[in-house]
């Protein structure tokens, strides 16, 4: 075991296989702990194969393990070296626990998958544990269709690991607009580890040498994003054949196509934006927040990140979201748009050109996010920047302490989502 230090620190696991969402999501919250905690340092383990494209603030680092990408039929593969699939889990695996070992983190916090990518991670979580490491698990809003999750949950062994090895259980969201864990047989000790933050506030990073529009496109314009890229062919397609039809929205559209789209498929639509007077693309911008900040509306699928974008900067959207593998998307759109933060489109209208030319009009006369008005709802790095100021606090003796201790803070942390209103 590694000597006791005196500055505390942090060890972030970031689930990651394809795609921005996960990745995103910790580097944000990495971001708020060390601008709330002095002399605190984080280290996030992350398997994004461009990770390295983003900068990250002083205190906060990042080791990246090798990549490895999930297949059409749920296996996965090796991303990039000539490696079965067993050998590269081993070797993240390894890395992992080492880095773990000699970092000595007093908080573990897991990103989603309770015990890591197909298991990962519980060697170093035991080990973590022994030491008194307090060990949290993280959940987006919405996890997936209840009987679906239930089906993934029961194979990999999850909730023995939330009841067995966690101290707590942090929801970046709110319990009125959706509980992650929904129809699933939940055991009350593990109800009473779970913590609802409210949702991740983003800001416009400071000090940026280029916060300029890209070539092509003025204001006003709506924003068109698909994440990381990977599955948002359709969404992409959709766009263009709305501003290709003949009652096309006059207002400019700036598409991101995302790093993971497939460059052949990039390409074919290049070719198609360059023959439209109101459409511009770009690959990737490592701080879209700029780009959202300064759009009159989005259209996107509605993943974790992009919604909490989307509330922070009280942006008109519509959200048009992908329904399969999962039904995380849907279920979080169906949910806003109830609630009037969004509109939605369903694939099944989204591909008619008319309706998404009709849809994207209309944004510009829709109502901003801010109009509803749901207590706590961007409260999340600031409540997350308290449990980890308490825990902190607490020391390696946490595991030790007393039940009502425990309760004492979850009720601090569900007092504060209900303390303050939305922006």
């Amino acid at each position: 075991m590694a000597s006791k230090k005196a500055r505390p620190r942090v060890l972030i696991y970031s689930h990651d296989s394809f795609g921005l969402g996960h990745l995103r999501r910790c580097r944000a919250i990495a971001h708020a702990m060390v601008g709330s905690v002095e002399d605190l340092t984080v280290l996030i383990l992350s398997g994004s194969p461009i990770i390295g494209s983003f900068d990250f603030r002083a205190r906060v680092d990042f080791v990246r393990v090798p990549g490895v990408i999930k297949l059409r039929n749920g296996e996965y593969t090796s991303l990039n070296l000539l490696l079965d699939t067993d050998q590269t889990m081993a070797m993240r695996e390894s890395i992992m626990k080492h880095t773990a070992d000699i970092f000595d983190p007093d908080i573990l916090l897991v990103d989603k998958e309770p015990l890591g990518l197909r298991g990962e991670m519980r060697e170093t979580i035991e080990m973590l544990k022994e030491r008194g490491t307090r060990i949290i698990l993280g959940l987006r809003d919405v996890m997936d269709d209840p009987n679906l999750l239930k089906a993934e949950w029961r194979r990999k062994k999850a909730m023995p690991a939330l009841r067995d090895l966690y101290d707590d259980i942090w929801v970046y969201g709110l319990p009125q607009v959706h509980d992650p864990l929904e129809e699933l047989d939940v055991p009350q000790s593990v109800r009473r580890k779970m913590v609802y933050t409210g949702y991740l506030e983003r800001t416009v990073p400071q000090n940026l040498h280029d916060d300029g529009l890209p070539d092509g496109i003025e204001e006003p314009f709506v924003l068109v994003t698909t994440g990381g890229g990977g599955d948002g062919d359709l969404l992409v397609d959709w766009v263009l054949k709305a501003y290709e039809c003949k009652r096309a929205p006059t207002i400019p559209a700036l598409i991101v196509f995302g790093p993971f789209m497939q460059p052949e498929v990039k390409t074919a639509f290049q070719e198609r934006v360059d023959k439209l007077e109101h459409v511009t693309a770009i690959t990737f911008n490592a701080h879209l927040e700029t780009l959202m900040a300064r759009a009159s509306g989005v259209v996107a699928m509605g993943g974790y990140n992009t919604f909490c974008e989307i509330l922070s900067f009280d942006k008109p959207a519509l959200i048009v979201p992908r329904q399969v593998p999962r039904k995380e998307q849907l279920i979080r759109a169906s949910r806003a748009q109830e609630l009037g933060l969004v509109s939605m489109l369903t694939e099944e209208m989204a591909e008619k050109p008319e309706a998404m030319a009709t849809a994207i009009r209309q944004l510009r006369q829709q109502r901003r996010p801010s109009q509803v008005v749901v207590p706590g709802m961007l409260d999340g790095l600031e409540n997350v920047n308290r449990l980890v100021a308490m825990h902190l606090a607490e020391g390696r003796t946490a595991s030790k302490r007393r039940p009502e201790t425990r309760q004492n803070l979850l009720t601090v942390a569900a007092d504060s989502n209900t303390s303050n209103s939305a922006r």
